[in-house]
């Protein structure tokens, strides 16, 4: 589980590839300052596991089935990459609750300077399209971003200066492919609304009521 918080911008040192999977290695400081072996690590928002790792940098293994969902099998060597360690209970939740399960590759189709800030304008896909909301929380190569607005094909997110400049999104533009992954609480509200059959039970009490967004406006998760 990760923020989509970003701690660091890494660089990737080597590229091993294999018959059908790769084995990067990665340079980094501040992720392994108290990194192990077996541990995860989200790169550009896919959680990968350390294999091996030194003082200056560690290594994972990108599956085919992950090269096949991701951008990683488009990194070259010296590209950086965006890296943030898994969650602690004790940590402060900064961004929004992420899986490091990239959902799928998208676009950026637009991208407009705002003073210092700016706008990043991303396609998504019709399957996709259902789980993004307006003002809800969506992650782009792992970094935690706020739906500013949202169209048929496409959402835009407001980038500031800071996200531009301890992340890769800074130096992206129109064009570029990014990982997305939708909030986890769309997903679960997705099968909860498809598991309408049978009684159910509201407050200790048998309900025969369908969980539906009806059912959720009434009592009150839903506006």
């Amino acid at each position: 589980m990760f923020t989509g918080i970003v701690e660091e911008l890494g660089k990737i040192r080597s590229i091993q590839v294999k018959s059908q999977d790769v084995t990067l290695e990665i340079q980094a400081t501040d992720v392994l300052s108290d990194a192990k072996v077996g541990d995860s690590i989200a790169i550009d928002g896919a959680c990968l596991t350390i294999r091996f790792l030194t003082s200056e940098a560690f290594t994972v293994d990108v599956s085919a089935e992950t090269l096949r969902k991701t951008t990683l099998g488009e990194r070259k060597v010296g590209d950086p990459v965006n890296l943030e360690r898994s969650l602690r209970l004790s940590d402060r939740l900064g961004g929004h609750l992420v899986l490091g399960h990239v959902d799928e590759v998208a676009t950026i189709c637009g991208w407009k300077d705002e003073g210092d800030a700016s706008l990043m304008q991303v396609t998504i896909s019709s399957a996709t399209r259902p789980y993004i909301a307006y003002k809800g929380s969506v992650t782009v190569d792992g970094v935690s971003l706020t739906v500013s607005n949202l169209h048929a094909d496409a959402f835009e997110v407001a980038l500031i200066p800071h996200t531009k400049d301890v992340t890769t999104l800074g130096a992206k533009r129109t064009g570029a492919k990014v990982n997305l992954e939708v909030d986890i609480i769309a997903r679960y509200l997705e099968t909860l609304l498809k598991n309408t059959e049978g009684k159910r039970e509201w407050n200790n009490q048998p309900s025969t009521e369908t969980l539906n967004l009806n059912f959720l406006s009434k009592h009150g998760y839903i506006e």
